[in-house]
């Protein structure tokens, strides 16, 4: 029986559902039956960190593999499917960085573990380091992660629906204070430059208002909706604002100088800016809060536990076929895979058009079209 060995790597933001995914390959991969059936025993190599695992890994052997590099087996990955983040760890590390190109010794330690295969979860910058590995010539298979829910091609990313929760559970607990005090609160996702989270988290909450990245908001027409909100008998609001959202003529707010190692921004403080904009424009008391990491963090949802589980599989199915350069998708409720190389550099961005109320600045109120078919 041949032997072939796969590695696995997690990189860019942590999130619910990586676990899962995880679990699941290396199941899928060591099942006896698929060993019997394909004439194969594969073996599986966790890497540590992300790309940093095949950067600075150390190990004395490709047959004694140690630090970033472990070994994987049904028992250790057991109950992973239960928690949150990645068990293996992850990093913003871009071996590709022009200011610190390490690529080479990616590719070497690639070939240095005999990874005939790799399995990459994560995002579009993650996916992006992937796509030119294999035009380098390595075999991979990428699988999507991101609570933005930013790249196209796949209905849903791993994370998503976990982060949705989170942004609605807060939201619960602000409403009690809120109308204690008959405040105003402005909620601050992330979501980077598109307005998935802030959009759906504030359909999932019933927001008062929703600002997003794709459409720029008037601070005045804002601090309208507000006070004709009171005077329809409103006690308190919630809004909800993308940490990427502008408002119009000015710039996204950046809580960081500096940039990370692919060239992203740290975006942060609109909803400190939107507070104080609407304290001063209606004398109403008004609070914000950031949201931040909470959204990535607890355990996976049902949801995300079911998809990080069929994502899994299905990337282990494309490398038994050898179906390599491809990305697991969800499209039209159906599991399928596309080109990675359509998937980078192309953010999957809101329609405004079809799925948000420039008017209200919340979600479209209607939903279908004349001949009765679902606008989006």
């Amino acid at each position: 029986m041949r032997r072939s060995r796969i590695g696995i790597l997690t990189g860019g933001g942590d999130c619910a559902g990586i676990n899962p995914a995880i679990k699941w390959i290396v199941k899928t991969a060591l099942d006896e039956r698929l060993g019997r059936e394909k004439g194969i025993q594969y073996e599986v190599l966790g890497i540590r960190d992300g790309w940093r695992g095949l950067i600075y890994e150390k190990s004395v052997g490709p047959d004694v593999p140690r630090g970033y590099i472990v070994p994987l087996n049904e028992e250790i990955v057991r109950t992973w499917d239960r928690y949150g983040g990645t068990m293996l760890g992850t990093s913003r590390t871009n071996p590709y960085n022009p200011q610190n190109d390490q690529s080479k010794t990616v590719l070497a330690n690639i070939e240095k573990f005999g990874l005939e295969a790799l399995i990459v979860i994560g995002g579009d910058d993650t996916l992006q380091v992937a796509c030119r590995l294999i035009q380098q010539g390595v075999n991979v298979v990428g699988i999507p992660k991101t609570i933005d829910k930013d790249l196209p091609e796949t209905d849903y990313t791993l994370g998503f629906e976990t982060a949705l929760n989170v942004i609605t559970e807060e939201i619960d607990r602000l409403r009690t204070t809120a109308g204690s005090h008959k405040r105003i609160f402005v909620v601050e996702t992330m979501g980077r430059n598109t307005g998935w989270l802030a959009l759906e988290g504030g359909e999932s909450s019933g927001a008062f208002i929703i600002l997003i990245p794709e459409y720029d908001f008037s601070t005045g027409k804002v601090n309208a909706l507000v006070v004709e909100g009171r005077k329809a008998g409103a006690r308190y609001d919630i809004i909800v604002v993308a940490e990427g959202a502008k408002p119009m003529g000015g710039l996204e707010f950046v809580r960081e100088e500096g940039l990370d190692d692919f060239g992203h921004k740290t975006l942060g403080g609109i909803a400190d800016f939107l507070a104080r904009e609407i304290s001063n424009g209606t004398g109403l008391e008004t609070r914000s809060v950031v949201l931040s990491h909470l959204q990535r963090g607890g355990a996976p949802c049902a949801y995300d536990r079911r998809m990080g589980r069929y994502f899994g599989i299905a990337a282990v199915d494309l490398v038994v076929m050898k179906d390599f350069g491809k990305m697991v998708c969800y499209r039209n409720g159906k599991i399928t895979a596309c080109p990675l190389e359509k998937v980078i550099g192309k953010p999957n961005f809101v329609n405004v058009e079809t799925r948000y109320d420039t008017e209200r600045y919340n979600g479209r109120r209607t939903l279908l079209r004349h001949d009765g078919e679902q606008r989006f």
